[in-house]
């Protein structure tokens, strides 16, 4: 069974940054495809990023397109995802999720594993 951890939500201004971090265990890492999620208060949760096994290949919203990167380090079970220019809108908890089927999958219900969550607050 995988389980994934989430790390590195707080607090930020708007226009700063935050670097969140998933660590995974129960599974080889490297097969897994990994992606991030959020969900603002009030709202359905939306994808955010994905990242191919092998960190070849991302996907990314419209919303968070040249703000958001995301990352993999298959040698510590790790995926991350580095925000910058946030904004008030990045508001939400963000999660961590994976799935083994085959293909790109930027929908919620395709995911297997899920991480708690963290929170992430941008004031303006």
């Amino acid at each position: 069974q995988v389980q994934l951890v989430e790390f590195g939500g707080g607090l930020v201004q708007a226009g700063g940054s935050l670097r969140l971090s998933c660590a995974a265990s129960g599974g080889t890492f490297s097969t897994l495809r990994m992606s991030w999620f959020r969900q603002a208060p009030g709202k359905e949760r939306e994808f955010v990023a994905r990242i191919s096994r092998a960190g070849s290949s991302t996907n990314y919203a419209d919303s968070v397109n040249g703000r958001f990167t995301i990352s993999r380090d298959n040698t510590q079970s790790t995926v991350y995802l580095q925000m910058n220019s946030l904004k008030p809108e990045d508001t939400a908890v963000y999660y961590c999720a994976a799935r083994r089927s085959v293909g790109v999958s930027l929908t919620e219900s395709d995911y297997e594993y899920w991480g708690q969550g963290t929170q992430v607050t941008v004031s303006s």
